[in-house]
Order: C-alpha cells, then structure tokens, then sequence
C-alpha cells in the first residue's frame, strides 16, 4: 500500500535527523514530501507516489554525517544506508532501487546523476522548490548562517555589498540568497514544478526589491 511504505519510511529517517541543523532536518524532509505528492498530482503521467514519499523522507538522512564530516557524500550514503533499512523492513528490490535513484539525483551537484525517472525528477523539483518562496529564503539564510565563520572563513553580512558599499566581498550577502533561489528554479524538470517555481520566483523579486528598498539613504557610515 502506498500509505505503508512512505509512513515506514518516515518511521525509519526519524532518528537520522535528529542532530539535523533546521535547513535539513525532518520539517524539511516533510516539506519536500507534501510538496512532491502536490507536483505529483498535477503530473498527466502516472506516479509511483509510495516511492516518491519515501525517497524524500529519506533523502536527506545522511545530512549530519556530512556537516560533521564523517562522510564526504550525503547522497551515496543516504542511497546505501535507505537500501539496507528499506530491504530489512522487506521492500521489493524494484522499489528499493527506484527509491534510491531518487535519492541519489536529488541534488544540484555537478556530479549528481541526472534524475531519469518521473519520480526521481519531482523529488528533485521538491527540493529545490524549498528553496525559493518564504519558507526558501529563510532556509537559504539559515544554510548561510550555518557556514558562517566556520573553517577560518568571514562572518556572513545581512546587508547588499553592492548597494550598502560594505566590504564584503569575501563573505556571503543577501545576493547570494537571490542567486542561490533563482540557480534552483532554473534548474527545475517538470511542468508542475516550473508553475510552482513562477509564483515562489515573483514572491522572491518582490521581497528582494523590498529589502533594497529598506537598505538606507546614501551617505557616510
């Protein structure tokens, strides 16, 4: 049943997030999910949506292992580790590998496979539409704020260098949220996420065009 397995599958990532910091933890791994089945239902073209709700509650299990670099690609591991619970909790081996193709193009990454089937292509549009919108700047901002100063690298500036005439070229600004939006959405597969992605798009014009708006007069600092 298909309310089985994507119920089993969130019983299962649970515990993966619990050391998740916000812009991927379990709340994010639901938002990709009801905004998958959401694209899923718009699609003409019939979708597994068991498989769809279980790879994005799984997608991002191996998160914390990466931050804190015990692995190198949270991906692969997130695909091996989603295979061996899916596989002991008695899924087919066709769903286990239709999952885990999810799972592993559900990046932007370079080296990321690209996503080939139905499925694997609306996980991806699903994840990255939780970039952009509302919801998508603030987890934008929190990605930056959980960067920021790590390794030796500069604090992040809440502020527009090219406006503001601060120096910070090295560091991360507001126009890396705008970048990092407007990367995603160019980046989406299917029709019903490119809908979605138009309105979060104008949602993301208008606020960054109220920010500008609020930066200040010019004039000595």
């Amino acid at each position: 049943m298909p309310q089985e397995l994507g119920s089993r599958a969130r019983e299962l990532s649970k515990p993966y997030y619990d050391d998740a910091l916000p812009a991927h933890d379990q709340f994010h791994a639901a938002r990709v999910r009801d905004v998958s089945i959401r694209l899923a239902a718009d699609c003409e073209s019939e979708v597994d949506s068991a498989v769809l709700s279980a790879a994005a509650w799984l997608h991002d299990i191996g998160r914390p292992r990466e931050r804190t670099g015990a692995i190198d690609d949270h991906d692969e591991w997130a695909a091996a580790e989603a295979a061996e619970l899916l596989e002991t909790d008695g899924v087919t081996a066709d769903r286990i590998d239709a999952i885990t193709h999810c799972i592993r193009a559900h990046s932007i990454r370079a080296n990321s496979p690209e996503p080939e089937t139905l499925e694997a292509k609306l996980l991806f549009d699903a994840d990255k539409l939780d970039a952009a919108g509302a919801r998508g700047i603030v987890r934008m901002a929190c990605i930056v704020g959980e960067r920021s100063g790590s390794a030796g690298e500069k604090y992040a500036v809440i502020d527009d260098a090219s406006v503001s005439g601060a120096d910070s070229s090295d560091r991360p600004d507001i126009t890396l949220l705008r970048e990092w939006g407007r990367e995603r959405l160019n980046e989406l597969y299917t029709a019903p996420g490119r809908r979605l992605g138009d309105s979060r798009r104008q949602f993301m014009d208008d606020f960054f065009a109220q920010f500008e708006s609020e930066i200040g007069v010019e004039g000595e600092r």
